[in-house]
């Protein structure tokens, strides 16, 4: 594989990582409003919804091949490992599957963004 295709599977596999992480955290954001300890989970709602527009924006943001991909990669990443820190302190399934949606599109932003520096 050249180095340009290279770069377009490690995008369009971050690509399918963001959109993921937007669906797990979306979900996840939701159950925990339809929740009895809507206030106790309040921030892992801040969190994911926060997350859940960073990877939405950063999916676009490569799907168009902005010149700025790579720091909104940057920006996503860090979003995403709050995201899961948060989410992995709750006993949830919906929790627990958004922390590790939220790792995986970390990684794989942190590998975009690297590989643009």
């Amino acid at each position: 594989m050249t180095t340009t295709q290279n770069h377009k599977s490690m995008l369009e596999t971050c690509i399918q990582n963001c959109l993921d992480c937007l669906h797990e955290c979306e979900h996840c954001a939701t159950a925990c409003l339809d929740s009895d300890m809507v206030q106790m989970m309040a921030q892992c709602i801040k969190l994911c919804r926060d997350c859940a527009d960073t990877c939405s924006l950063c999916a676009r943001f490569m799907a168009r091949n902005s010149d700025l991909h790579a720091q909104l990669c940057a920006v996503c990443a860090e979003a995403c490992e709050c995201c899961a820190a948060e989410c992995e302190k709750h006993d949830n399934d919906h929790c627990k599957k958004c922390a590790q949606a939220c790792r995986r599109c970390a990684e794989s932003c942190r590998q975009v963004a690297k590989a643009m520096a």
